[in-house]
């Protein structure tokens, strides 16, 4: 039997998983990880040898593999999206607060990223728990979200005229011609714990269904002001063979853009994941 040691990174977000080779986790060991994942939004493990191979067969474990519409692939093994920022590169992937994929019909359920070279220094991520945040509004706030649906898109992110087009980035991307484009509920229920999570984010979040881009904007930058709060963050210092499996219904994440001059690469993974409610 797998024993594992859990550390909570902060408060109210992230947990590390200590004394594990995910290689040869077993299935109560899997099954402690995933629960701990509900739970926490984020867990952490570090030194890991994995093979492409290894990380595929681990994604596996959690079910099905979503195929990265615009990140480039690993070559070989279209499962694994490569995040990546060059010496010369000035603009990062995911350098603003996010949630993968809430533009999809069905969102993913998350993603296990593996660092492979990492810079010297920076290069962190931070993640926020939107349950957390839910739970700082007033009541009188919940239930009006409660009542609201909101609209999100990626076209403007990774499409022709999109932001990523505009930097050095632009020519490892691809899916330019996709449209991707959902309707979800404000606020949704955990599929796992039940917990109610804000469900909006600052990157593909347009607007309130049947209400304007300018109507939604005060209200939307509130809730982000809310979530932003770092007692709701907690923060992942890489170094190769670290690995983070996230829960995207869960949590936002930041990659922060501090490491000018250095290369940097991740391989990810990204799980599928079940209609929100």
């Amino acid at each position: 039997m797998t024993t594992i040691q859990l550390r909570p990174l902060a408060e109210h977000c992230g947990i590390e998983a200590l004394g594990i080779d995910l290689r040869t986790v077993d299935d109560t060991g899997l099954a402690t990880i995933r629960t701990a994942l509900a739970e926490h939004g984020v867990l952490f493990v570090r030194d890991q040898n994995l093979t492409p191979e290894d990380h595929i067969a681990f994604a596996r474990r959690w079910g099905t593999i979503d195929v990265n519409n615009y990140f480039p692939a690993n070559g070989g093994h279209p499962e694994i999206a490569e995040v990546r920022k060059s010496e010369e590169q000035t603009t990062n992937i995911g350098g603003g607060w996010h949630t993968d994929h809430s533009y999809d019909q069905v969102p993913a359920m998350g993603s296990i990223l593996l660092a492979r070279e990492t810079p010297p220094s920076g290069g962190d991520t931070l993640f926020a728990h939107m349950g957390a945040a839910f739970d700082a509004l007033s009541p009188g706030l919940q239930k009006t979200l409660e009542g609201l649906r909101a609209v999100h898109s990626a076209d403007h992110i990774y499409g022709h005229d999109g932001i990523y087009a505009k930097t050095d980035q632009a020519a490892d991307l691809k899916g330019h011609d996709i449209h991707a484009n959902a309707v979800h509920p404000a606020v949704i229920r955990h599929p796992v714990t039940g917990r109610k999570l804000l469900y909006v984010n600052p990157a593909f979040t347009l607007h309130f269904e049947g209400w304007s881009r300018a109507d939604s904007l005060p209200l939307l930058t509130y809730l982000y002001t809310v979530a932003m709060r770092s007692e709701f963050h907690c923060r992942l210092q890489w170094a190769p063979g670290s690995l983070a499996i996230w829960d995207n219904r869960a949590t936002w994440h930041l990659a922060m853009n501090d490491y000018h001059g250095h290369r940097r690469l991740m391989h990810r993974i990204t799980l599928s994941g079940v209609p929100l409610e």
